[in-house]
């Protein structure tokens, strides 16, 4: 073999070499582009997408929150928020020095702002369109857009403290915190195409990924029902200037609460105003002693066990005796109620009846059914900050503390639970569970229904009726008269008991007033319970603020809900009634209790501790819930150096206006006819004895 033929192998064996290692080289490079383009492909695919685009959020529109009839009661409106990519924009002190004015902010914090090195910054959240409006004709450099949806409460305060509201990105109160998951939706958004430096590319391409929608809620309450509770607490508010009010209404055989309220409370779209305090719901998270409303309970264990007999006899001397501890009954300063029978026991809310009655069920049973109705415990309603209230523990539960809490003292509870287990009592013996949220509807319409949850049988059907009967007649003949409605038969009871401040002492002065009732008491629809801490004007009595209340409440709720006059009414409250007289008495237990049985109302006119004089006069026969106007003195604070305080003679007849100026030495000069509609000076001026005060009198409506 010759050279030459050597030479031509060697060529051929380096080229197929050559060949075989760059088709080894294209196969790794086809292996590595099919490795990345099927396995890894998507991923780098997003990853260069990111790194040529820049992506502004779009946000969800928050679901809606509707009454039980799909009145809107929060929702959202359109609105922008601006943003800036701070690498976009060259001259950040002129960008700031014009925008400033225009997002009424201070320009050393927008220049703060972009100053920042990171992608994107928002400068204002949730703009009105004329504002954006007035920054797109800037033009600026590296400012955009992005649509927000804003939070609106159409009705301002109502329902506030159960609504809550929202902050900058979530809920932080209320239903909107407790619901935040289900209500906020999925946020959308828009990515768009830039250079190296983030500057949109003009021609580049555009994604827009919609957000989705946040469920709405549906709930059980009923706004008609709302406003109604909320007006007659603010008409309160004003005339008794009370610390704070709290009222629900529920459905008390499916547990549905129809309106729930505390006051004070706050306006939801402008909350960082007013004070934290006001943003909690407070008839489930404020506990306090429950007074009186609470002998139902020892009642209804009464009944059960077979411990009360109605017709059965009992002396009250004004006080019990037990384990060697006095405990009085709110008699106690007239020698008690005397011999009385059980049933005058409840309808005098008698407290040694009540602790005869406890000694009877015993103190483990009775704590038994205390439990029983739900107290010491949550009720699990569906909303967050409910209390659990305080019972005594098993070391503390002695016999004075089993006698104090068989009348309601030395137990704490919140309304919730004082509603909820008297509604136990009045349908039927069934412990239900309170709800708040009737429903779930998501984006496409589709519903998630809530309904009743039934927890135990406490009572007998037997028991609940005789409960029933009972409370009807503290309202036809006892302490609930001010709660009557003419034509309609209804059960109620009230309640006063003292406020207990820290370390467990009693605030002297302080009261809780309290009334429980509901209608019609044949098939009860509405249950109502009205709370009214200390109010600082007129009287301190649940009788003559609560009770009041829950009719007029109670009224109105009856004729929106189109619920008849009882087919079988008794009218066994009068219509008419006579004035017992009051002068000379001084304003304590007994001086109310001679106008609550009665179903009479009382208002002061002057300051002091005892009763000089009173219109309409003693004997007089007048209608149920008439308003008894009594002059009161003996503190001392007025007299001829300090002259006389001039009385708010608002609303008064001639008659009446005439005498109260009469009562305290002034003279009226009167023009015009019906009632006083404006006078001269005005209420609470200080003029001397003997001054003339100017009265003008009109007819309602004629003005």
């Amino acid at each position: 073999m010759n050279r030459q033929t050597l030479s031509n192998i060697t060529v051929r064996k380096r080229l197929i070499f050559f060949f075989i290692c760059i088709a080894a080289l294209v196969f790794a490079f086809i292996c590595r582009l099919g490795w990345l383009q099927l396995v890894h492909g998507q991923e780098l695919r997003e990853k260069a997408w990111e790194q040529w685009t820049r992506t502004n959020v779009a946000r969800a529109q928050r679901g809606n929150i509707y009454d039980r009839n799909g009145e809107l009661l929060a929702g959202s409106s359109a609105s922008l928020s601006i943003l800036a990519r701070p690498g976009q924009i060259a001259d950040k002190k002129k960008t700031a020095k014009e925008l400033a004015s225009i997002l009424e902010m201070d320009e050393n914090r927008l220049l703060e702002l972009l100053g920042k090195e990171i992608d994107s910054v928002y400068l204002k959240r949730q703009m009105d369109e004329d504002v954006a409006q007035e920054i797109r004709k800037l033009n600026l450099e590296g400012v955009y857009f992005t649509p927000e949806p804003k939070r609106i409460y159409p009705h301002g305060r109502l329902a506030s403290q159960l609504l809550g509201f929202v902050g900058t990105d979530e809920g932080l109160a209320g239903l909107e915190y407790q619901y935040e998951a289900e209500l906020k939706g999925q946020d959308g958004r828009i990515e768009l195409q830039t250079d190296a430096k983030g500057k949109r590319l003009p021609q580049g391409r555009e994604v827009f990924f919609p957000p989705e929608r946040g469920a709405d809620l549906i709930l059980t309450i009923d706004q008609k029902i709302q406003f109604i509770l909320e007006r007659e607490m603010d008409r309160v508010m004003l005339e008794s200037q009370p610390k704070s009010i709290v009222a629900l209404a529920m459905d008390p055989h499916t547990g549905e609460i129809l309106g729930i309220a505390g006051k004070p409370d706050f306006d939801p779209n402008d909350y960082a105003s007013y004070p934290q305090e006001n943003w909690k719901l407070t008839p489930i998270s404020n506990t306090f002693e429950p007074g009186s409303t609470f002998k139902l309970v020892t009642l209804s264990a009464a009944l059960e066990e077979g411990h009360y007999n109605a017709n059965e006899g009992f002396f009250c001397r004004g006080y019990a005796k037990v384990a060697g501890t006095t405990i009085g009954c709110w008699t106690r300063d007239r020698g008690g109620h005397g011999a009385i029978d059980f049933t005058q026991v409840v309808l005098g809310s008698c407290n040694p009846g009540f602790i005869e009655l406890g000694e009877r069920i015993g103190p483990d049973k009775l704590m038994e059914y205390v439990h029983a109705f739900g107290f010491g415990e949550k009720t699990g309603v569906d909303i967050a900050g409910e209390s659990t209230g305080i019972l005594f523990t098993p070391e503390q539960f002695g016999p004075v503390e089993a006698a104090t809490t068989a009348f309601g003292q030395g137990v704490s509870c919140t309304p919730l639970q004082q509603a909820v287990a008297v509604s136990a009592m009045i349908n039927g013996g069934y412990l239900v569970k309170p709800y708040i949220v009737k429903g779930l509807r998501d984006s496409e319409g589709n519903i998630t229904e809530y309904g009743p949850q039934l927890i135990r049988q406490v009572v007998s059907a037997e028991t609940s009726a005789e409960i029933r009967r009972i409370m009807e007649l503290v309202v036809t003949e006892g302490s609930g008269k001010n709660a009557y409605i003419e034509g309609y038969r209804m059960g109620g009871k009230t309640g006063t008991a003292q406020k207990v401040g820290e370390g467990g002492r009693y605030i002297d002065g302080e009261h809780i007033l309290s009334f429980i009732g509901f209608a019609p008491a044949e098939d009860p629809k509405i249950l109502l319970y009205i709370a009214v801490d200390t109010p600082q004007v007129g009287p301190q009595w649940g009788s003559q603020v609560s009770a009041p209340m829950f009719r007029r409440m109670m009224e109105s709720i009856l004729q929106y809900l189109n619920i008849p006059p009882s087919t079988v009414a008794e009218e066994t409250v009068p219509t008419i009634v006579e004035v017992p007289d009051l002068t000379g008495l001084s304003l304590d237990d007994h001086t109310y209790n001679l106008l609550e049985t009665r179903g009479l109302l009382i208002r002061f006119i002057g300051s002091g501790e005892t009763i000089l004089n009173q219109t309409p006069k003693a004997g007089a026969r007048v209608p149920l819930h008439t308003e008894v106007l009594v002059y009161l003195g003996g503190s001392g604070e007025e007299g001829e150096d300090k002259g006389v305080t001039v009385p708010d003679l608002q609303g008064k007849s001639m008659r009446e206006a005439g005498e109260i100026l009469n009562w305290l030495g002034l003279r009226i000069n009167s023009t015009g006819t019906g009632v006083v509609v404006r006078q001269d000076p005005e209420a609470g001026t200080q003029v001397p004895a003997g001054s003339v005060v100017d009265v003008e009198f009109a007819v309602p409506g004629d003005e």
